[in-house]
C-alpha cells in the first residue's frame, strides 16, 4: 500500500523548532513519506540532514525570510505553490508565523488535511508597538477566514487559548522532548553539583528581541562575580556587554547539552514564547529554572514548585539571591524533571500528533 505524504513547511528551521521537528518526524517516517520545505537561517545547522532519517526529503524555499519583505514573500508564495503542485501531499503542516501565512495562502485545504503551529504568535511580541501587534493579529484572523479548515495547534495551554480567540478549529498539543534520546546524548556527562560560591547561569537561543538580551545583560551586571553564558548567537549579540557573559555561538547538539550541563541556573528573559524546548531540556537535566511571566513559560513553570516565575527584573535579582542564600532547590529540580517525564514527554506529544494525522497503531 502506498504511503501517504506529509509536507512540512517551515521558515524558522533552527533552534527549538528544529529540535521539535527532528523528534516528531523521526517517529513518523515508517508510516508516511516525509518532505520538508524549509527556509535557511543563520542558526540552521550546516549538517541538519544528519539529524533526520535518510528517508526524509528536503526542498529549500529560497525566498523564505524572517521579516516581512513583500517582494521575497511573493516569490516564496510562488515557490510554495509549485512545491505543493509537484508533491501532491495528503497532509500539510505549517510551522512559524511566516510559513503559516504563506502556506495558508498557497493551499486549498479542501483537498488536504492541514495544520499550523505558530510556535509563538507574532502578535504576542512585546517588543513591538500595540499598533503593530494589532496588525499581526488581524493577519492571523484573516488567514483563518481565507483558509477555514486549517487546524491551529497551540504548543502550550496559553498559546492554545490565544488560538481559540482566532479560530474554533484549534487544539492543544504540548511540546515535549525525546527523553530516551536526551539520556543517550548525556550519558557521558556527570550531573553538576551546585557550587554556591561559583554559581553558573545560562540561557539558550537566538540573541534577538524575543529572548530579551537587554534584560539578560542587566541581570549579569547585577551579579558580576558569577559566570553567565548565552548558548547561541544572533543579530543582537552587541547588547550583551557585561564582561562576565560568554557567548558560545551556534554549537552542535552535543556541545549545547554539555554546556547546559555545566551550569546551575537556566533563565529565560523572553518577551514571548510558544513553549521553549530549551526550557524543557533544562528542567529534565535538573537545572534551577527562572523564567519571565509570559505564555509558554508560565504554562510549564509553577512558581516555587518546579522553578520560579519572574514578573520583572527585580524578581530575577531576588530569586537568584534566594537560591544562593537558601540553597534549598533539590525538590524544585526533581519536580521539574518529573513534570517533563509525565507531561512534556515527546512520546505523549507524538501520540497526539499521530491521532490528528490519522495514524492507527
Amino acid at each position: 500500500m502506498e504511503k501517504k505524504k506529509i509536507l512540512y513547511i517551515v521558515e524558522s528551521f533552527g533552534s527549538g523548532v528544529f529540535t521539535f521537528l527532528v523528534d516528531l518526524i523521526n517517529k513518523l517516517d515508517n508510516e508516511y513519506e516525509i518532505v520538508i520545505a524549509y527556509g535557511e537561517r543563520k542558526e540552521t545547522l550546516k549538517n541538519f540532514k544528519d539529524y533526520f532519517s535518510n528517508k526524509v526529503r528536503f526542498i529549500k524555499v529560497e525566498n523564505f525570510v524572517r521579516s516581512i519583505n513583500v517582494k521575497k514573500d511573493f516569490k516564496a508564495l510562488k515557490e510554495v505553490k509549485e512545491i505543493i503542485k509537484n508533491e501532491k501531499p495528503d497532509i500539510i503542516h505549517l510551522h512559524s508565523s511566516k510559513a503559516g501565512v504563506i502556506g495558508r495562502l498557497a493551499i486549498n485545504a479542501k483537498k488536504v488535511k492541514m495544520f499550523y503551529n505558530p510556535h509563538g504568535f507574532s502578535f504576542l511580541k512585546l517588543d513591538d508597538s500595540k499598533a503593530k501587534r494589532t496588525i499581526y493579529w488581524l493577519i492571523e484572523k484573516i488567514m483563518t477566514i481565507i483558509n477555514r479548515k486549517c487546524i491551529i495547534i497551540g504548543c502550550s495551554q496559553g498559546e492554545y487559548e490565544e488560538a481559540r480567540k482566532l479560530s474554533k478549529k484549534s487544539i492543544c498539543i504540548n511540546n515535549g522532548i525525546n527523553i530516551e534520546k536526551l539520556d543517550e546524548e548525556t550519558k557521558e556527562l556527570n550531573e553538576r553539583v551546585i557550587e554556591y560560591k561559583k554559581i553558573k547561569i545560562c540561557t539558550s537561543g537566538r540573541i534577538g528581541n524575543q529572548k530579551n538580551p537587554v534584560m539578560f545583560n542587566e541581570i549579569a551586571k547585577q551579579f558580576p562575580n558569577m559566570e553567565f553564558t548565552w548558548i547561541g548567537d544572533g543579530e543582537q549579540r552587541n547588547k550583551l556587554t557585561s564582561p562576565n557573559i560568554n557567548i558560545t555561538g551556534w554549537k552542535s547538539r552535543k556541545e549545547v547539552l554539555r554546556i547546559l550541563n555545566d551550569n546551575d541556573i537556566f533563565i529565560l528573559t523572553s518577551l514571548w514564547e510558544g513553549l521553549s524546548i530549551s526550557l524543557l531540556e533544562a528542567m529534565y537535566m535538573r537545572k534551577v529554572c527562572i523564567v519571565s511571566n509570559v505564555i509558554g513559560n508560565r504554562d510549564v513553570i509553577q512558581d516555587g514548585v518546579n522553578g520560579y516565575v519572574a514578573d520583572n527584573i527585580e524578581d530575577f535579582f531576588r530569586i537568584i539571591n534566594d537560591v544562593i542564600t537558601r540553597r534549598d532547590v533539590e525538590n524544585i529540580k526533581e519536580n521539574a524533571r518529573l513534570d517533563v517525564v509525565n507531561e512534556f514527554n515527546a512520546e505523549v506529544m507524538i501520540e497526539e500528533y499521530e491521532r490528528e494525522y490519522g495514524i492507527e497503531r
